[in-house]
C-alpha cells in the first residue's frame, strides 16, 4: 500500500528537541481545533485565505495564552506580504492547546504554498537570556523588541501515514529557523517562539523571520513594550 503523504511538524521550540513531541501530539490529537477554509466550490473561484476557528479568543486576564489567541495573532491579513509572498493566501490555519507534562505549550501554525510559520508560547519559567548554549552551536543571543532573544536553527519532523492503517513513519524534515523571545521585558521566565520553514527545503532567510516576529509578537495578549 502506498503512503498517503508527509506532514512537516516543527520541533523548534525554546528549550530544544525535547518538546518536539508536544507538536506531534497536538497535531494528531484533539488539540487541533481550527477549521481550514480552502478555495471555493468551483475551479474558477478565487481562493480564500484559511481562517482560525471561532473559539475563545479573549480569555480573562491572568490566564495562559490559548492556541486560538496565537492563531488569531499569527494569521493576519498581511502575513503573506511579510513573508515576501504577497500573492499567496494561507492554505491552513490551526491552533493547539497542548502541554509538555505540566508545562503549557499552546501553539498555532499557518501554512502557505512557500512558507509555514508557527507561533508558540512556553510557560516553563526559564529565562531566555543565557539559553543560546542549549540551542545548538549556531544559536545566537540577541535582543528583539527590547527583550532577550535567541535566533537558532532547527529541523522539522516529517511524518508519513500509510493508507493500510499500519504504523506511521517519521524522520528528519526540512531546515527551519526559529526565534525565541522572552515573554516579558524583565525576562521573568517563559517565551514566545516564532518558527519558519520553506516547502522546498531551502533554509529560510533570517530577515523574513525577524520581520514576521517584529509585527506579530506585539499583537499577542499580554505583550507590553520594553521600557
Amino acid at each position: 500500500m502506498t503512503e498517503e503523504g508527509g506532514t512537516h511538524i516543527s520541533g523548534a521550540r525554546a528549550w530544544g528537541q525535547a518538546l518536539a513531541a508536544v507538536l506531534v501530539t497536538g497535531a494528531l490529537g484533539a488539540g487541533l481545533w481550527a477549521q481550514n477554509e480552502m478555495a471555493g466550490a468551483t475551479g474558477t473561484a478565487e481562493p480564500r485565505p484559511a481562517t482560525c476557528s471561532d473559539g475563545e479568543t479573549e480569555p480573562p486576564k491572568g490566564r495562559n495564552l490559548s492556541g486560538a489567541e496565537l492563531c488569531e495573532a499569527l494569521n493576519r491579513s498581511d502575513l503573506g506580504a511579510l513573508l515576501g509572498t504577497p500573492a499567496e493566501t494561507a492554505k491552513t490555519a490551526s491552533g493547539s492547546d497542548s502541554s509538555f507534562g505540566k508545562i503549557a505549550t499552546p501553539s498555532a501554525q499557518v501554512e502557505f504554498e512557500t512558507y509555514t510559520v508557527t507561533l508558540a508560547a512556553t510557560y516553563d519559567g526559564r529565562p531566555v537570556a543565557g539559553s543560546a548554549a542549549s540551542l545548538g552551536e549556531e544559536a545566537r543571543q540577541r535582543t528583539m523588541l527590547g527583550r532577550p532573544a535567541v535566533l537558532y536553527s532547527d529541523r522539522t519532523i516529517s511524518i508519513r501515514f500509510r493508507l493500510d492503517g499500519s504504523d506511521s513513519e517519521s524522520g528528519p524534515g526540512v531546515p527551519a529557523r526559529a526565534l525565541t523571545v522572552a515573554r516579558d521585558a524583565k525576562d521573568g521566565g517563559g517565551s514566545l517562539d516564532v518558527t519558519l520553514w520553506r516547502a522546498d527545503g531551502t533554509v529560510p532567510d533570517d530577515a523574513v523571520l525577524l520581520r514576521v516576529a517584529e509585527k506579530v509578537l506585539p499583537t499577542v495578549r499580554g505583550w507590553a513594550p520594553a521600557e
